[in-house]
């Protein structure tokens, strides 16, 4: 069997599966090939134990990764948040310019196969880190991030690669979209000129891919197979307080290369540490030429001003917005908006942040509520999770970084003396880990005038009421804050139909995706691959979207060649 028969099968081997995610993007249903929790995975009992014994022998030695100008020495300092232990891996490092030189001499041959197969190939990635992997890398993302097991199954495992293939689709989709061949005539005077034309899709050339510290998987996986599907080359530069994660997904995606005929250093892993960062000097190689970033604020800003004349894809933060105007279930509505506030200690970019409430309450079948009351109903619901150590480990998980409990301690103190600190923030005994770093919500009550106290994205289990005029001043404030300031996610309660249309109008375009009454079992502020788009770019809080075309058009050019066809002889 030769290689290019062999490149073709794997497309062939994975059709079904991807004719299934194309329908899916299409419809915008819900659909995945994984079993979506762990529960559900076949054999998960063993599968989970093999994994955890995968997982165990990383710790305390040295990661293999065959990559090349790793002469550099080693380095890795990941903490646990559920145990406070070193993990002790260490990870070789790579000089950066042997990377840069490594992953341009791989290109060649990848940009130059066919679209088919380099699909193929990335769905075997995904094939191969689901089948064989999955539970490592669940572990590892939970004893790096902080996320529960479940969470790091489902959020960072499967939902990852869901948004992975997500990406294979329209990346698959906007390539073939372009024709190879053509034949175009035309007459100049008498004479009629026909010519046969080319069209070649080119690279833009090397892609460096920031993972983040809180969802390092979810991010990155899309932004990998976007670049890589449309022929270009992968430098990861992972978080430290991350890098088992990446390291585990980079060695898949060079074993699978490599098992197939094509150069593994299409896919590298760079470090660094956070008290010698090289992210400025990474964007700025004279090689780079597309930039996958999520993170901070701050440095998503710089990205932005500076990757020139990389392209840039950014995902940063802001603040998610909530207004409860009126609602016919109170309660419902509280138990929702505790449960998202609680999930993964709101260290997530989707998490609501700021709620907006009018000042005289909020209207229900039984009348007003008063804003005060609304206040203490969702105190307590936080604190029947909270309180609950087995529900809290679930829910809540833990803390990733210690900046985040320095920055409840801050906020608290601050809450104090310029509002009314509804709900303070402690430690619970984590039912597993009795050393696990974990924080309960703090909840603020400020005046709308506090701005500059709410208008940024406070990373952690940390959330305000802001008391509003009315329902037309809360949407005002909210969606001014939005534009101002970046919004990924919005929600709305109310029972007015046309002030609804009117947060629909608003919101848009401020650029934030808005949810409307939502109560029930599922979180939020949970994002669906395959339906619902992530950040729109169309405020502070990023400049791209997963998925949508304009997130793969810019990976590649497209260049033609032309010449006149010849009469044929009679």
């Amino acid at each position: 069997m030769n290689k290019l028969y062999e490149f073709i099968d794997l497309f062939t081997k994975h059709q079904d599966l991807f004719q299934q995610a194309q329908q899916a993007c299409l419809e915008r249903h819900h659909w995945s090939p994984f079993a979506e929790s762990p529960a559900s995975y076949p054999d998960s009992e063993t599968a989970k134990q093999k994994g955890l014994e995968n997982f165990n022998s990383y710790l305390n030695g040295n990661f293999s990764i065959n990559q090349p100008g790793t002469a550099a020495g080693y380095l890795g300092n990941e903490i646990s948040p559920y145990t406070k232990q070193a993990l002790g891996v260490r990870y070789p490092l790579s000089e950066l310019d042997t990377l840069f030189k490594a992953a341009e001499q791989a290109m060649t041959a990848w940009s130059n196969t066919s679209i088919e197969t380099r699909t193929g190939i990335l769905l075997e990635v995904i094939e191969q880190l689901y089948k064989q992997h999955i539970f490592t890398l669940t572990y590892a993302v939970m004893h790096t991030t902080g996320q529960s097991f479940n969470m790091s199954y489902t959020g960072s495992g499967v939902n990852a690669l869901d948004r992975g293939i997500e990406a294979l689709v329209y990346a698959y989709q906007s390539m073939k979209s372009v024709t190879q061949k053509a034949y175009w005539s035309r007459s100049f005077g008498s004479s009629t000129i026909s010519m046969e034309k080319h069209y070649r899709l080119i690279p833009k050339g090397i892609s460096v891919c920031f993972s983040c510290a809180s969802f390092p998987t979810w991010n990155a996986l899309p932004s990998m197979m976007a670049s890589l599907a449309t022929g270009n080359a992968v430098i990861v530069k992972a978080h430290p307080a991350t890098i088992l994660p990446m390291a585990i997904v980079v060695n898949v995606f060079r074993q699978v290369l490599a098992e197939h005929g094509f150069n593994p250093d299409l896919v590298c892993l760079a470090l660094d540490t956070a008290e010698h960062p090289i992210g400025k000097d990474i964007i700025k190689h004279p090689k780079t030429a597309i930039v996958d970033f999520t993170g901070s604020v701050r440095f998503g800003k710089w990205v932005e001003e500076n990757a020139h004349p990389a392209i840039c894809y950014t995902e940063t933060a802001g603040c998610n917005t909530v207004i409860l105007a009126s609602t016919n279930d109170l309660d419902a509505v509280v138990r929702s908006l505790a449960t998202t506030l609680c999930m993964f200690s709101a260290q997530m970019c989707t998490s609501p942040q700021n709620i907006y409430i009018p000042k005289a309450g909020v209207q229900t079948p039984d009348g007003i509520v008063p804003l005060q009351e609304v206040a203490q109903k969702l105190a307590i619901a936080i604190q029947a999770i909270s309180q609950n150590p087995k529900r809290a480990a679930m829910i809540l998980s833990v803390i990733q970084s210690d900046d985040t409990i320095s920055l409840l301690k801050q906020l608290s103190e601050e809450g104090n003396k310029r509002g009314t600190v509804i709900l303070e923030s402690q430690s619970y005994l984590h039912p597993e880990y009795p050393h696990a770093r974990t924080a309960t919500p703090l909840m603020i009550q400020l005046e709308k005038t506090e701005r500059d106290m709410y208008t940024q994205e406070r990373f952690g289990p940390i959330s305000f009421i802001i008391a509003c005029e009315d329902e037309n001043d809360a949407l005002e404030q909210a969606t001014t804050d939005v534009h101002e300031f970046g919004g990924l996610t919005a929600f709305v309660y109310s029972q007015d139909e046309a002030f609804i249309h009117l947060c629909e109008q608003k919101y848009a375009r401020a650029g934030a995706q808005l949810t409307i009454n939502l109560t029930g079992p599922m979180p939020l502020n949970f994002a669906a691959a395959y339906s619902d788009y992530h950040v729109t770019g169309l405020n502070p809080a990023g400049n791209a979207s997963l998925t949508d075309a304009s997130f793969i058009a810019g990976r590649y050019r497209i260049t033609q060649s032309r010449r006149p066809v010849m009469p044929s002889a009679n």
